[in-house]
């Protein structure tokens, strides 16, 4: 099944079922694990299919765990110093183990500005093969056993155990999610440390990135659609010289532009995916713009529609039975057939054009490469 039709499903669960008790409550222990203590004990399923325990990692002299989210731009932002410790230290004993924490009925759609997936396992096993790991990526997000256990605090959040697997770190990867800024490498030099037979030089840090979704915070999902589910839907009239001035883009934003009409079956079946990415993503430099072909006398089916898409977006419907001039204001490379979806950049350069049913999935990729994974990047925190 395709992983954004699971999420999607799982979402409507959500909305269609009350939360069960036994997940609804807090699932933080009351003490967290400390250095010094040992290595509580887990049965969790990897990305591979295969379920996994301390006892499958008996042979290595170090374990590494790091709690991680795919949704999560400081975690995206260390995935390749994840990668460079598998890489630096597999042959030497030690054995990096990824780990998701996150309920992912418990993350809000407006969470998943910096990302084009979620943190379901079918999602992680994508990100997983996307990123060639070969280190395990476990899955705890159905009971979070494993997590309330080891009381992670933030993604990613690093334990470090030796032979006898006793906590000998735990903390930040390092200080600084520019790679570029980066003085204190501190799960490296712990690991380093117990390599040569030393005590770390540091034993605990604090840890900065994304909250822990822990299950109780289900009831904010559902809160935040009953919101948006309030939201005005308006829609206005538009001619060419609109048109062309919606694609010239004289804004900062990266701007979708989706043609569509309600007559138009693959329109229909396309428009819940065009408003959860307007939703993930308008709190970013982004913005969605529909444009109805219906004839403009039909404006007001066109609007009974959007309003029960929730289509909150920027609406509009071209004031003319010209269809030809419609097309050409758009896009001359458009053949003419709905729908037909834009992304648009500042200045008016057409960055991606799809006629048909957009793909979630390439279509979210190409927006978050554009808008920016990391809180570091280009057009990351404080970009307007």
């Amino acid at each position: 099944m395709h992983y954004f039709l699971t999420t999607l499903l799982l979402t409507l669960a959500l909305c269609l079922q009350s939360v069960p008790t036994a997940t609804a409550q807090r699932v933080r222990p009351d003490a967290k694990l400390t250095v010094g203590q040992k290595a509580p004990d887990f049965n969790l399923k990897g990305v591979d299919g295969k379920q996994y325990t301390l006892a499958s990692f008996a042979g290595k002299d170090i374990l590494v765990f790091i709690f991680t989210a795919n949704h999560c731009p400081t975690a995206q932002a260390y995935e390749g110093r994840m990668e460079q410790l598998h890489a630096d230290y597999s042959n030497k004993g030690v054995q990096v183990i990824a780990v998701s924490p996150n309920d992912p009925l418990a993350i809000r759609l407006d969470e998943l500005g910096w990302t084009d997936i979620g943190d379901h396992y079918e999602e992680m096993q994508y990100r997983a093969e996307q990123r060639g790991w070969e280190f395990p990526y476990l899955y705890d997000g159905d009971t979070q056993a494993m997590s309330r256990k080891y009381d992670p605090v933030s993604t990613p959040h690093a334990y470090v155990f030796d032979k006898s697997r006793t906590l000998r770190f735990v903390g930040r990867i390092d200080d600084n999610e520019d790679p570029a800024k980066v003085k204190s490498h501190d799960t490296r030099n712990a690991i380093e440390a117990l390599l040569a037979g030393k005590e770390p030089p540091v034993t605990s840090t604090k840890t900065f990135g994304c909250s822990i979704k822990w299950s109780d915070k289900r009831s904010s999902v559902q809160a935040t659609f009953d919101k948006w589910a309030k939201e005005p839907v308006t829609i206005k009239t538009i001619d060419e010289t609109g048109i062309k001035a919606l694609v010239a883009n004289d804004t900062r934003k990266l701007r979708l532009i989706n043609m569509w009409a309600t007559w138009c079956g693959p329109c229909v079946t396309e428009f819940p995916d065009l408003i959860e990415i307007n939703r993930m993503y308008r709190k970013r430099p982004f913005e969605m713009i529909t444009i109805s072909a219906d004839e403009p006398d039909q404006q007001a089916a066109a609007l009974e529609f959007l309003q029960e898409q929730q289509a909150s977006t920027i609406n509009y419907i071209f004031n003319s039975d010209d269809k030809y001039a419609m097309i050409e204001a758009l896009d001359p490379e458009w053949p003419g057939p709905l729908p037909y979806t834009i992304l648009v950049e500042p200045g008016g350069n057409v960055l991606y054009r799809h006629l048909g049913e957009v793909d979630p999935m390439e279509l979210k990729q190409v927006i978050v490469d554009w808008v920016g994974r990391f809180y570091h990047s280009p057009r990351g925190r404080g970009y307007k």
